[in-house]
């Protein structure tokens, strides 16, 4: 695909884009810029100015997108688009599918039900096929998340699904002896919690993205459990939180097997979990660990409808919502996209181009660095870079201080896109990248861009980050507390 080259003075006004062969111009006015990434195209925006064209050109039609979960659960979104023309059929398009990427990866999905508009239906299903270009989405969504074949329906508004959400009330379990188990791309933590007390804690580096055999993540994770297990008279109870998509403990989707083969996967992975349960005979939870990150948040904040934002190896995040449970939805905003331009950085697994992974995480560190004059060697790991970074904002480094700002005036813009899709009360910021000084900026220039582009949205929503507390425990103790036991 082929687009205009962002003019110079972008910060005022950007006009895009060629998309599929039709041009037609979208206005993006920025009132706040990101240094390092000035041809940031923020969604929010982008949508925002669709939406209004679509609306003064009084020739809108309804469409519905509607997804269902291999449990039952339906999830529709209603919208408008351009009735069938020469001059909007790619525009509309391009709305809908970023849209319908963006809806996958929030709440999930095998089967994509498109009502209103058949034209736009039948391009979908051609994008979202094994042959198209969203392939990678299509496998994750079907055979390896929900176990089945993904398809693209069309249908009238008047057959739409009916929605059917469902939420879980887990977590807050804290009598007992419990073992709660976080894994992440570069370190895993364990804690031994009685009555809700921790009692003992650690964290090993482990580097799991890229080895091959299964039994040696299995015997790490072990070894942890054992060390926690030996602080305590007994074990109650074990939860745990981990990188990926878990559906009733199966391992569906996860970055921290992605050296395992596809057939050690399926023989060693899917059920790792339930089989360390067996061995341990005891009520055993694992759950993504953005999930467990808004529990936490929501457990130390006394509070509700809470976003988890973690940025760390990955962009991780979890919902809990207004009545205070974990929803069935996928919350893996790691993958939906926040930037609508047509260079934007692509992601290396999905191939997907403007997805958040790129913006919030240390990809997005070593992404920007050269950008910002600051020479590291190539093959150094992105957690080195983000170390590398951090001295350098303790010596007051301005190289390093534009890296920060830009990450958070981006992540502005993207927050004000959850909001599209999120009812959020407390945003929950934590993660690596979220760490020292550099964090701060951040938040502030996040807060900023909401202060001054979405004025109603800055009232709304508090920007939290853990106490020191939380730090050291909250996520330990919110995975301990998962099992009903």
């Amino acid at each position: 695909m082929e687009g205009r080259a962002a003019r110079p003075e972008f910060c005022n006004q950007l006009s895009c884009n060629k998309w599929m062969g039709v041009l037609m111009d979208i206005s993006l006015v920025l009132k706040c810029r990101p240094d390092l990434d000035p041809g940031f195209a923020p969604a929010v925006l982008w949508n925002r100015d669709f939406n209004r064209k679509v609306e003064g050109a009084k020739s809108g039609r309804e469409i519905a997108v509607a997804l269902t979960r291999a449990n039952g659960s339906v999830s529709v979104h209603r919208t408008k688009v351009f009735k069938p023309s020469s001059g909007t059929d790619g525009l509309n398009l391009r709305y809908v599918e970023r849209l319908v990427k963006f809806l996958l990866w929030m709440k999930g999905g095998y089967r994509i039900t498109i009502a209103g508009a058949p034209d736009i239906a039948a391009k979908i299903a051609e994008i979202y096929s094994p042959s198209g270009a969203r392939a990678f989405d299509c496998d994750i969504m079907g055979d390896r998340i929900y176990g089945g074949k993904m398809e693209v329906l069309s249908c009238t508004l008047d057959e739409v699904p009916e929605p059917r959400e469902y939420d879980v009330a887990l977590g807050g379990n804290l009598k007992g002896c419990r073992i709660g188990f976080d894994l992440g791309g570069s370190d895993r933590k364990c804690a031994a919690v009685v009555d809700g007390k921790v009692v003992f804690t650690e964290e090993i580096k482990w580097d799991p993205y890229f080895q091959k055999d299964p039994s040696w993540h299995k015997a790490g994770i072990n070894d942890s459990l054992k060390k926690a297990a030996a602080h305590m008279p007994r074990v109650d109870a074990i939860g745990g939180s981990a990188a990926g998509v878990y559906v009733d403990n199966q391992v569906r989707v996860a970055s921290l097997f992605r050296g395992v083969s596809k057939e050690d996967f399926k023989k060693h992975v899917v059920n790792m979990f339930n089989e360390l349960k067996a061995e341990w005979k005891v009520p055993f939870v694992v759950v993504n660990d953005g999930e467990v990150t808004a529990l936490a948040g929501a457990m130390s904040l006394d509070d509700h409808s809470v976003l988890g934002i973690s940025m760390g190896t990955s962009l991780a995040a979890g919902y809990v919502n207004n009545a205070g449970r974990i929803t069935d939805w996928l919350n893996e905003l790691a993958f939906a996209p926040i930037d609508y331009r047509d260079d934007a950085p692509v992601d290396e697994w999905s191939g997907d181009r403007g997805c958040g992974v790129q913006f919030f995480s240390q990809q997005a560190v070593a992404r920007l660095i050269p950008s910002a004059g600051i020479t590291l060697p190539k093959e150094m790991p992105f957690a080195e870079k983000l170390v590398e970074l951090q001295n350098l904002m303790d010596k007051n480094d301005p190289r390093a201080g534009k890296i920060y700002r830009t990450i958070g005036v981006c992540f502005g813009y993207a927050i004000a896109t959850y909001a599209q899709f999120y009812e959020i009360k407390n945003l929950l910021f934590l993660g690596r990248v979220s760490s020292g000084p550099g964090g701060e900026i951040i938040m502030t220039e996040a807060e900023k861009v909401l202060k001054t582009e979405f004025p109603a949205l800055a009232g709304k929503i508090r920007i939290r980050t853990p106490d020191e507390k939380m730090k050291r425990h909250g996520q330990a103790v919110a995975a301990a507390s998962l099992p009903d036991a």
